[in-house]
């Protein structure tokens, strides 16, 4: 297939699951979530949901459990939004990068508050 190609499909499942993620799920485990990025395989049978949840590592521990449990369900309705012949399997991927960026922005602060800047 080609790599244009799979990132529209990519694109796609993104925006849809980031909606699906927000609107139907109500299980209480979940905390606030950003899909990120979803990376398809080459054949179309699996996909890796990239998310970033806000909060303690509980929070995120609870939030990733319940994607897991919510898997099929959003497998479902992702089939019925994205026509594909075949829907992926999905499987979630916790994406701390936004949290290492918070905390390298954090220290290079520190850091320059340290030198005496004002920034």
């Amino acid at each position: 297939m080609k790599q244009q190609r799979r990132q529209r499909i990519d694109h796609e499942m993104q925006r849809v699951l980031g909606t699906l993620i927000s609107q139907q799920l109500k299980d209480p485990r979940l905390g606030f979530t950003t899909v990120t990025r979803v990376e398809i395989t080459q054949d179309l049978h699996h996909a890796k949901v990239f998310v970033s949840v806000i909060g303690d590592r509980h929070v995120a521990k609870q939030t990733m459990d319940a994607l897991q449990h919510a898997a099929g369900f959003l497998r479902g309705e992702l089939g019925h939004e994205i026509k594909l012949r075949h829907t992926p399997e999905l499987q979630f991927v916790e994406d701390r990068s936004t949290e290492r960026a918070i905390n390298v922005s954090k220290a290079l602060r520190e850091a320059s508050q340290a030198a005496g800047g004002d920034s």
